[in-house]
């Protein structure tokens, strides 16, 4: 192919991608939550993809519970959450449960909503 078909093609192509991405997302299509449990040395790491919000929060609790002593939530394919997520995240580390590998905006929300419980 040549390069100024390659030009014209490729923003065409983009502009397709990013319509389809937001028709999708105005017709209502949610995405899920994924929980996948793994056995490691030292207790139970619990990864997180997807979206965490409210409606998610018992079944996460009772990973967590299943999970034994010491629990480690990864955050790292964690894209989406809520208010009721974040507060549930801190209240997890106050009880001892490690949060790792969360998203700068993850990280920044729960500091400010510590902060803000403590004003």
């Amino acid at each position: 192919m040549r390069r100024s078909a390659c030009k014209l093609l490729i923003p065409g192509l983009l502009r397709l991608a990013l319509a389809l991405h937001f028709s999708l997302a105005d017709a209502g299509s949610e995405m899920t939550l994924r929980i996948e449990r793994f056995s490691v040395r030292r207790g139970t790491r619990i990864r997180l993809s997807g979206e965490l919000r409210n409606e998610q929060l018992d079944d996460l609790r009772a990973e967590i519970e299943r999970g034994g002593q010491q629990v480690t939530l990864d955050l790292d394919e964690l894209s989406l959450v809520d208010i009721d997520a974040v507060r549930f995240l801190i209240a997890c580390t106050a009880q001892g449960v490690k949060v790792v590998n969360s998203s700068h905006y993850i990280r920044e929300w729960m500091y400010r909503e510590r902060k803000q419980k403590k004003d």
